[in-house]
């Protein structure tokens, strides 16, 4: 199955999709999908709901080869941002980035303009930091 086809699901049952995401755990696979709504908070209904609706789907067009656990979730509070989107999706927000030479910038996303982040850090520094210059980023919650 092709990610248009998730896609036009999604949206059929009122969601967005965040992410997809194939990973090992504990010698199974699962093939995760992230879901979203800028209408409602996702709730664990909905993911039921989009689970039951999706995997006859997925049964007949695997998403992966071999045997596989589908998981349909939100991406959560500290969420994962990889594309463009995210990232102009999390202004205002807290972020953790981590860059490819290791150094970690943590505080708030101020904006996202020609691939480049501009971040306040938590001591009132600016930093400006080139999207391809960022190995991992999440939004960052204070517990």
């Amino acid at each position: 199955m092709n990610k248009e086809t998730i896609v036009n699901i999604l949206h059929d049952c009122n969601v967005e999709l965040y992410d997809l995401e194939t990973v090992s755990e504990n010698e199974q696979k699962i093939f995760r999908i992230y879901i979203t709504s800028a209408k409602e908070k996702v709730s664990l209904d909905k993911c039921a709901e989009v689970t039951r609706i999706l995997s006859p789907i997925l049964d007949l067009e695997p998403p992966v080869n071999g045997e596989y656990t589908l998981e349909v979730s939100t991406p959560g509070i500290e969420r994962s941002l990889k594309k463009q989107e995210h990232f102009v999706g999390s202004i205002g927000e807290d972020v953790k980035v981590k860059l490819i030479n290791t150094d970690k910038i943590i505080g708030k996303l101020d904006s996202v303009e020609n691939g480049k982040l501009t971040i306040t850090e938590y001591d009132g520094e600016v930093t400006v930091v080139s999207m391809d210059d960022i190995d991992k980023a999440r939004t960052y919650y204070k517990w």
